[in-house]
C-alpha cells in the first residue's frame, strides 16, 4: 500500500504532471495548456496524489463537471509505474467522486481502452458498470468501453428511449438532428445522415432568427415527421407566431409570421395534433411511457451562457432527473459521451425548457408509423 495524500492540484504541479503524463501515455496526452487550464478550471477538478515519504507526485485524476447538468466525467486518471498496485488509483477515484458529489453531481462516467485490463478491473472494483462501447476511439485505434456509476445515493436513472446519438453538423440544425434521433429510435431503417439532416432543416426552417439563418419551427419539425409516416403531436403555451421577437426588422417579422401561418395550415391538412397549453413533466413522462419520442425546446443559457433556442431529445425520466441527447457538441471541452443520456435535474430542466421573455414552452411527441 502506498501512503499518499490526495489534494487539489496547484500551479507548481505543472511540470511533474507533464512528466507523469509522458511516462504513462504514448498518445492522447494532455498538453501543458490543458493542464494549466484545468488547474484553475471552474468546470473541472484536478486532484493529485503525493507520496508522503518522498513528496513526489505519483498520480493525478481529472474530472469534468457538466455545465447545467448532474453529470461528471473522469477525463483522465494516471498513476506512476512505481506506485501502481498500492491503492493510489482507488484513492484518486474516490476523491474525484467526492469532489463531484460535493458539487451536486449525481452520475460519473468515463471511457477506458478495451485492452486496458488493469484499469477496467480498478473501475469495476470501484462500482463502475459498462453501458456502452466505442469502436476505433483512441489514436492507436483501440476500442473504448463506456462505464457509469451513481455517486450520490438514492438515484437509479435509466434511459427509457433507446436512441442512437447524432451530432448536428451545422450551428442551426439542432431540431433536425433531434428529430432524426427520434425517428431512428422508432424505426431502425432511418439512417442518421447529413443529407437527411439538411432536408429536414429545409422543410422546417423559420427562414430568419436572431442572427444568421433561421432555426426550426416545432410545427415544421412535426410536419417533417408526419410526411415520413410518423404520428406527431405538439404542445406549446402560445398561439402567437413563434420567434418573431427574435428579429428587429419588420420585413423579417412579416416573413416569420407568414411561415408560421403556413405551417399551421399544413398541420391541419396533415393531421398534426396541436395543444395550446402549458407543458409539464407529467406530459413528457406520459409520452415516454407510451413509447413516444419527445423533443423539447430549451434555452441554452444554463449550458453555455447563451440565450439561444435549442432542441434536445428526451431519453429518460425519473423522480429526480431527465436524461437528454443533446446534438450540439463543443469540441473544446466535450466528447460524445458528454452529450448522450445527459442527466439534468427536473427542476433545472423546467427552467431550461422556458425560452425568451415570453417563457415559451414547447415539445413534440413523435410516434410510430401508422
Amino acid at each position: 500500500m502506498t501512503d499518499c495524500t490526495v489534494r487539489v492540484g496547484q500551479r507548481s504541479d505543472l511540470e511533474p504532471l507533464l512528466a507523469l503524463e509522458a511516462s504513462c501515455f504514448s498518445g492522447d496526452r494532455l498538453s501543458r495548456r490543458s493542464f494549466a487550464h484545468h488547474l484553475k478550471g471552474s468546470h473541472s477538478q484536478l486532484l493529485v496524489a503525493v507520496d508522503e515519504a518522498s513528496g513526489a507526485l505519483v498520480g493525478y485524476g481529472l474530472v469534468l463537471l457538466g455545465r447545467g447538468t448532474r453529470l461528471a466525467r473522469v477525463y483522465s486518471l494516471a498513476v506512476a509505474a512505481k506506485a501502481r498496485g498500492g491503492g493510489v488509483g482507488e484513492q484518486l477515484l474516490a476523491a474525484l467522486e467526492g469532489a463531484a458529489a460535493a458539487r451536486s453531481r449525481v452520475f460519473m462516467r468515463l471511457e477506458v481502452a478495451a485492452g486496458n485490463s488493469a484499469a477496467i478491473a480498478l473501475y469495476q472494483r470501484c462500482g463502475y458498470r459498462q453501458f456502452g462501447h466505442y469502436s476505433d476511439y483512441y489514436d492507436d485505434h483501440q476500442d473504448a468501453l463506456r462505464l457509469h456509476k451513481v455517486i450520490r445515493a438514492g438515484r437509479s436513472l435509466r434511459p427509457i428511449l433507446a436512441a442512437d446519438w447524432y451530432r448536428q453538423s451545422t450551428d442551426f440544425s439542432c431540431g433536425p438532428a433531434a428529430l432524426m434521433m427520434a425517428m431512428a429510435a422508432l424505426d431502425e431503417s432511418v439512417e442518421l445522415t447529413q443529407p437527411l439532416e439538411l432536408a429536414l432543416w429545409r422543410e422546417s426552417t423559420t427562414i430568419f432568427m436572431t442572427s444568421g439563418v433561421g432555426g426550426t419551427h416545432p410545427f415544421g419539425l412535426a410536419l417533417a415527421a408526419r410526411r415520413r409516416g410518423f404520428s406527431a403531436e405538439v404542445v406549446l403555451n402560445s398561439t402567437a407566431p413563434l420567434f418573431v421577437d427574435g428579429v428587429r426588422s419588420a420585413d423579417k417579422k412579416a416573413i416569420i409570421t407568414a411561415v408560421h401561418q403556413q405551417f399551421e395550415r399544413d398541420c391541419s391538412e396533415y393531421g398534426v395534433v396541436r395543444h395550446y397549453r402549458e407543458l409539464d413533466d407529467q406530459q413528457i413522462a406520459s409520452w415516454l411511457a407510451a413509447g413516444r419520442a419527445v423533443l423539447v425546446l430549451i434555452s441554452t443559457y444554463r449550458l453555455d451562457g447563451k440565450k439561444a433556442p435549442h432542441w434536445v431529445l428526451v431519453t429518460g425520466i425519473d423522480e429526480h432527473c431527465m436524461t437528454v441527447h443533446d446534438p450540439d457538441l463543443d469540441p473544446r471541452w466535450q466528447q460524445p459521451i458528454d452529450c448522450q443520456h445527459l442527466p439534468i435535474a427536473r427542476a433545472d430542466f423546467a427552467k431550461m425548457a422556458s425560452f425568451g421573455s415570453a417563457r415559451l414552452r414547447c415539445a413534440i411527441a413523435i410516434g410510430n408509423k401508422r
